[in-house]
């Protein structure tokens, strides 16, 4: 799958398409069965299949504070995407300027004259262009104007079909990974690149995997029983995920210590899968308090795989 980085990367031959907008965040099974069709449609025509969307994600830009917590980066929408069949992801920087644009402007100049759209499948709540004043029926107008056809995402929808990402985030946040994982059809996973940390874990026997975790969000929090697979080995572990106030960490990072495993893995990438939460993470009044309280998180955890 191709990825287009910017509007200033999309050239002539990427004119022609069928395409869809969104943020896709997750790539559930709502997400899924438009993606297929998306597909399907543009096997039909002839045409590359191409999803747009936008990083930072709007509401990142416009109300930080209150945004949703990420499900996926930007990497794992791409894996999920090119999984579906999707021949090219086009990913736009959200700014200012962009937003600035009009409704008028978003259609004729990127969406007919670069990207030359043949078919366009849109949520019917979708808003777009300066003051957000273009939407669904602008897009249907415009359609008949320039020649392309624009279907609403409810027409590929399964009539039962009700998973949203909101629901994905809620299903995380209370612990409850099956149903997340019905909603997903995988298991949720938090991947990043291995990073040096603090070392500290070290010093008590509790060597930790830190990846710095991208996002102004995360959906989840807390310590939990994790899964990882390295080098197509199953290893369990127990996690942290958040900001480490007894070490008055700031920035939010994921933390996995590792059971039975003293491989180096910095500069790798891997990819934790959360089992069971622990407990929610909380500050200690000394090191040795959360060395104690790691210690029974790891015996629990230990248990918990043991029994799943």
């Amino acid at each position: 799958m191709e990825l287009i980085r910017g509007l200033h990367n999309i050239r002539e031959k990427h004119k022609g398409c069928v395409l869809t907008i969104g943020k896709f965040d997750g790539v559930h099974l709502g997400h899924r069965a438009v993606l297929t069709n998306v597909v399907e449609r543009a096997r039909e025509l002839g045409l590359p299949s191409t999803v747009m969307v936008f990083e930072p994600q709007p509401e990142e830009v416009f109300s930080p504070d209150s945004a949703p917590a990420r499900l996926s980066r930007l990497r794992d929408k791409y894996e999920q995407l090119k999984a579906v069949g999707i021949d090219r992801l086009l990913c736009v920087k959200f700014d200012s300027q962009f937003a600035g644009m009009s409704p008028e402007k978003f259609v004729e100049s990127l969406l007919v004259n670069q990207l030359g759209i043949q078919y366009l499948v849109i949520g019917d709540d979708f808003r777009f262009g300066k003051g957000r004043v273009g939407d669904f029926t602008t897009l249907k107008k415009a359609g008949d104007s320039f020649g392309f056809s624009v279907v609403s995402t409810q027409s590929f929808r399964r009539k039962d079909c009700r998973i949203s990402s909101t629901e994905v985030r809620s299903a995380l946040a209370n612990g409850d990974f099956k149903e997340a994982e019905a909603m997903l059809g995988r298991p949720y996973e938090i991947a990043g690149k291995v990073v040096h940390g603090e070392k500290k874990g070290r010093t008590i026997g509790f060597p930790t995997a830190n990846v710095l975790l991208k996002r102004c969000k995360t959906p989840v929090n807390g310590v939990f029983a994790v899964k990882v697979n390295i080098d197509k080995q199953t290893v369990y572990g127990v996690a942290n995920v958040g900001t480490r106030p007894t070490l008055d960490g700031q920035r939010a990072q994921l933390e996995v210590h590792l059971f039975d495993f003293n491989k180096k893995l910095y500069g790798q990438t891997i990819r934790v899968q959360l089992m069971a939460k622990l407990r929610n993470e909380k500050k200690f009044d000394n090191f040795e308090l959360l060395h104690q309280q790691i210690i029974r998180d790891a015996e629990q955890a230990k248990v918990l795989v043991g029994n799943l």
